[in-house]
């Protein structure tokens, strides 16, 4: 079975943004190109993709899909991208974007939806953000992957956003990068 992958980069303080949406002080140096380029190259943005080295062709190790909420894509539609991530299956939730098109638009359920999508073939599920999204579909999720930066934001988009309910993680996994960046990987604690 597939499983959700809630993949993000994250402040020391547990931010995915600003209180603006912003996410431009995330430093981005060549450690942490290298990384995603070798094991997560798909969560890059499809214009993005040949100018930092990744060829149109190149096949995705991770991800086929992405789940997003419409706060997320916002910056790409303000900025004329429609399709964010053309290479990947793409769905957002909303309730006031227009149906039709691609990224395909959801207004319903997104934990009925992201379990269906789970008993489908294919590679894993990326949930790209945002908070609320994150909320929702936390008991779906089955690994988190942080990259976690060495910022301190103050205030800003949480990693999640939900009612005061402790969820506890084990981790797996952690990269340190040179540049301050750990990438962190956990999985739902299990007794």
């Amino acid at each position: 079975m597939r499983k959700l992958v809630y993949y993000i980069a994250s402040t020391i303080d547990g931010f995915i943004a600003g209180p603006d949406g912003t996410f431009e002080f995330f430093p981005f140096e060549p450690d942490l190109l290298e990384y995603i380029r070798t094991r997560y190259p798909e969560t890059l943005p499809t214009h993005l993709r040949e100018p930092l080295g990744i060829p149109a062709d190149t096949p995705n190790r991770a991800f086929d899909t992405l789940v997003m909420g419409r706060g997320t894509l916002e910056p790409g539609l303000k900025a004329g991208i429609t399709s964010p991530y053309a290479h990947l299956k793409q769905y957002v939730f909303s309730r006031t974007l227009p149906q039709g098109g691609d990224p395909e638009i959801v207004d319903g359920d997104p934990v009925e939806f992201v379990r269906k999508l789970k008993q489908q073939e294919g590679l894993d599920i990326w949930l790209c953000g945002g908070a609320d999204l994150a909320g929702q579909l936390l008991p779906e999720v089955d690994e988190l992957v942080i990259k976690l930066s060495p910022v301190i934001a103050g205030q800003g988009v949480p990693l999640v956003r939900r009612d005061f309910d402790p969820t506890r993680f084990t981790l797996v996994s952690a990269v340190p990068l040179a540049s301050g960046v750990v990438v962190l990987t956990y999985r739902p604690y299990t007794a």
